[in-house]
């Protein structure tokens, strides 16, 4: 059996770029971006795009998958270097984030997840799982509450970010997202 080629370091470079700029293109744009737009903005050919996501949903799945990575693996991050309410209310600015990727790819998105591309579920046990641990470790150190579900979290998470999810109403953002966290902390 064959070993497994390593990608060379400037394909690897050239698809993290791609990764980095659409997440960046999405999250910016309001309708989403053509792949021409985000090629030339990372700085390569559209065949190189096309060589790393030979799709659109391809390109979109990535982006997703990687934003669900990094959010679910910050909470850990976070947790390791901070204490347990500010690593949750960081990790509610990085959900902010998340949820503003979605924007410019949002009508493929939607069509991925009904036809079943993109197992949905999966990716709301891992959210829900970051959240748990966040509130356990809170509630473990006194901090936090121990009576408030992540669902409910990720419920008033996604409220939130509904009301003032643009940039224009960041500032209100942070204003609810500390207010929940407030809403959060155990009583002394």
């Amino acid at each position: 059996m064959a070993a497994a080629k390593t990608p060379r370091a400037d394909a690897t470079r050239n698809r993290q770029q791609l990764l980095d700029v659409a997440t960046r293109l999405f999250a910016a744009a309001e309708t989403e971006p053509s792949m021409r737009a985000i090629a030339a903005e990372a700085g390569v050919g559209i065949a190189t795009l096309y060589r790393h996501f030979p799709t659109r949903e391809a390109l979109v799945d990535a982006v997703y998958q990687d934003q669900v990575s990094r959010l679910t693996a910050g909470a850990e991050d976070l947790l390791a270097h901070l204490g347990p309410a500010a690593a949750l209310r960081r990790w509610m600015d990085l959900f902010g984030d998340w949820i503003a990727t979605k924007n410019g790819m949002l009508d493929t998105l939607l069509a991925m997840v009904e036809s079943g591309e993109i197992a949905h579920a999966r990716t709301r046990t891992e959210l829900l799982a970051a959240i748990d641990g966040l509130l356990e470790a809170g509630h473990a150190s006194g901090e936090l509450r121990g009576d408030v579900p992540a669902e409910d979290i990720a419920a008033a998470l996604i409220g939130i970010f509904t009301v003032a999810g643009s940039a224009e109403h960041k500032a209100m953002a942070g204003r609810l997202l500390d207010l929940l966290l407030d809403g959060l902390r155990a009583c002394a």
